[in-house]
């Protein structure tokens, strides 16, 4: 896909909101990487706040704190269905829930990401010791194998990926920056388009090969955002000593 703010060979766009352009739409699947606050595409997730796209089901581990990160779309009323792993923080997101208007399908942390990384590997499905005899297999195809019980898991595709990653070059070869790897990379594998914004832009081969964290292959679109804002979800500090 091209954008006409984009040469035909160039990956990098120059906003966010030009980077979704042409393929957000109403009703869609979307992965978005992150874990709690930390490695969140900020700057994605507000241009999609601002497309008005509405009626997403949205893959993520959480859904960001009411006000900031995808806690945004929440108070948008834009997702309509949640596929997530740990939910608190989010005040919004627990009223929804209780009151129906937000529809949740509840994933062990491990399952979700290997979901992921199943839909970017092409395996449709895998069995999971994890959830047997929980409310998490609920309909599910269950069997044994060597006297263990397991769940049958389907792999995640979504329809675009909206991930962070630290740096790129114009490839879209990324390197991620300690824990805010998190999720992106199997985010980025599972869908059919991915978007990345990155912090910094460097030359192509300028990036260690064996340094790579994921390869370009799997990046469509690139965006800067040189000065996230960065959000600590708690911030605990020891009492200060007499």
């Amino acid at each position: 896909m091209t954008h006409p703010h984009a040469s035909a060979h160039s990956k990098l766009f120059p906003s966010a909101e030009a980077a979704l352009q042409g393929i957000v739409a109403d009703g869609q699947t979307l992965a978005v990487g992150g874990f709690g606050l930390c490695g969140i595409p900020e700057a994605l997730i507000a241009a999609l706040r601002d497309s008005g796209v509405h009626g997403l089901t949205v893959i993520s581990n959480n859904a960001g704190v009411d006000g900031f990160g995808l806690g945004q779309l929440l108070t948008t009323r834009q997702i309509r269905k949640m596929i997530s792993s740990y939910v608190g923080e989010n005040k919004e997101f627990e009223r929804q829930f209780l009151g129906g208007e937000l529809e949740l399908e509840f994933n062990p942390q491990g399952t979700l990401a290997e979901r992921l990384r199943a839909g970017g590997a092409g395996i449709p499905a895998f069995f999971t010791r994890t959830g047997y005899g929980t409310v998490v297999a609920k309909g599910k195809e269950t069997r044994e194998f060597d006297g263990h019980h397991y769940v049958l898991e389907t792999a995640l595709r979504p329809d675009v990926s909206l991930i962070k990653a630290w740096k790129a070059d114009p490839s879209g070869n990324l390197l991620f920056r300690k824990t805010a790897r998190n999720f992106n990379p199997a985010a980025a594998m599972a869908g059919k388009v991915c978007v990345v914004e990155v912090e910094e832009l460097v030359a192509l081969g300028a990036i260690d090969p064996d340094c790579v964290h994921l390869p370009g292959i799997y990046v469509d679109r690139i965006v800067i955002n040189a000065h996230p804002e960065k959000r600590i979800e708690q911030r605990t500090l020891r009492a200060a000593s007499a």
